[in-house]
């Protein structure tokens, strides 16, 4: 998964995305543990993955916050004039 891709989806996208890849991560261990699993490398790209849309939501959410302080702020200097 790319990471312009993930930048342009929405942080609930992103939740979504996080969960499908985590049911994904349980079924390849369950496979791993049978013997079943043929694609090995699978499970680190998932991991990866998870982490990588994980660390760009928790940017997105930063990023959010700290434009509602700025027009909080902007509104309460406005106010104070």
């Amino acid at each position: 998964m790319k990471t312009s891709d993930i930048r342009a989806m929405s942080i609930d996208q992103l939740d979504d995305e996080v969960l499908k890849l985590k049911k994904e991560q349980f079924n390849l261990r369950f496979q791993r543990a049978t013997g079943q699993l043929e694609n090995t490398a699978r499970v680190r790209v998932i991991r990866r993955d998870i982490a990588r849309l994980k660390t760009i939501a928790a940017q997105k959410r930063v990023g959010e916050g700290a434009t509602k302080s700025q027009a909080k702020s902007a509104a309460t200097a406005k106010s104070k004039k």
